[in-house]
């Protein structure tokens, strides 16, 4: 008896988005593949696809597993492309921000280097710290990344060190890195976050919402093995932060509009990474209150307590600049840009 396959090919002979939808987890030629994947669609061949795909495709969300691409010799990751992705984009971002800011773009070259070998590693180096009892029983897993297993907080916490040494010893500002790098730093948390989405990790409670996310029996938590269907929180957070860059990005280029009278609403040195701490913040203690495998110290979900420790600094950041009208220290450093930012916006 044929396959369901093996039909599904018979009745979309002639339509190759079908032919892709039908095989397209196992199609050995790559070359093919391409030029399947790239022919030009008709409306014709959406209707065929939607009548060749299995209807458990269509009604459920889940995924297609954590490998994009084995080549035996070679295995391509989505985890590794999306981190990978992310750090490309947010460079290329950060210094578009440094030239429409008046920064030297050279800048954002260098610090993404110190930022990568301190982020990742510390990203790595705190979800293991938290997860130390499974970890000690298998000490190889410490460096299989690709196995998932990463935490903002720590890449977030590397960072900042490394930042902060960064402008130490070339003389600039801290905190006008910080703002160039913000909305590059959330644009990467919202495309990382599907890295978990292929892995099936960080995911919710059990919902029957329309969107809900069918986990793999393997990959659910002792106890739950009897649900199938979880809150997607890896695709709430990704929303989230979205939400996020675009309130970043546009307090950016509302600071490079004039005013009639020729002064300007830039936003004082600093703002942007501290709307960055308050925003990010309020959503992740939110979205960690609906995970099952938060990291936890003692019964205190890791996650959602330095949430709030991000909100109150972001919050005290803003007061201090916009309440009591003081720049944050060390915002003079490096001289004129930063100084500039803020006697411009002094000047609102």
């Amino acid at each position: 008896m044929p396959c369901e396959r093996d039909l599904c090919l018979g009745q979309a002979r002639r339509s190759r988005v079908a032919l892709l939808s039908c095989g397209y987890l196992n199609i050995p030629d790559i070359s093919a593949f391409w030029k399947l994947l790239l022919a030009p669609i008709s409306f014709a061949d959406i209707l065929m696809l939607l009548d060749c795909m299995p209807p458990s495709l269509l009604a459920q969300f889940s995924s297609p597993g954590p490998i994009l691409v084995d080549w035996g010799f070679i295995t391509l990751r989505w985890y590794g492309l999306l981190i990978a992705s992310a750090v490309l984009i947010g460079v290329s971002l950060s210094t578009y921000l440094a030239k429409r800011r008046g920064v030297n773009p050279d800048l954002i070259g260098d610090l993404v280097i110190w930022l990568v070998l301190a982020a990742i590693p510390a990203a790595r180096l705190y979800y293991v710290a938290f997860e130390w009892k499974s970890y000690a029983q298998n000490p190889a897993e410490i460096l299989a990344i690709w196995h998932g297993g990463i935490a903002i907080h720590g890449a977030i916490l590397g960072g900042t060190i490394a930042t902060l040494i960064f402008s130490r010893l070339n003389r600039v500002s801290f905190w006008q890195l910080a703002d160039l790098v913000a909305p590059s730093l959330i644009l990467g948390q919202a495309i990382g976050r599907w890295g978990n989405f292929f892995n099936s990790e960080a995911f919710g409670r059990p919902t029957d919402l329309p969107w809900k996310l069918y986990i793999p029996p393997a990959q659910r938590p002792p106890g739950y093995t009897q649900f199938d269907y979880f809150h997607p929180t890896f695709l709430y957070e990704s929303v989230w932060d979205l939400g996020v860059f675009v309130l970043l990005m546009t307090l950016f280029f509302r600071g490079l509009s004039r005013l009639p009278k020729g002064g300007t609403t830039r936003p004082k040195v600093g703002t942007l990474i501290l709307v960055y701490l308050v925003a990010y913040s309020l959503g992740r203690f939110w979205i960690e209150g609906l995970r099952m495998d938060s990291l936890m110290f003692g019964p205190i979900r890791t996650a959602q307590a330095i949430s709030l420790i991000g909100v109150f600094l972001g919050t005290a950041g803003l007061i201090w600049l916009y309440g009591l009208r003081r720049p944050l220290p060390g915002s003079h450093v490096g001289g004129e840009s930063s100084a500039g930012a803020i006697a411009d916006s002094d000047k609102t």
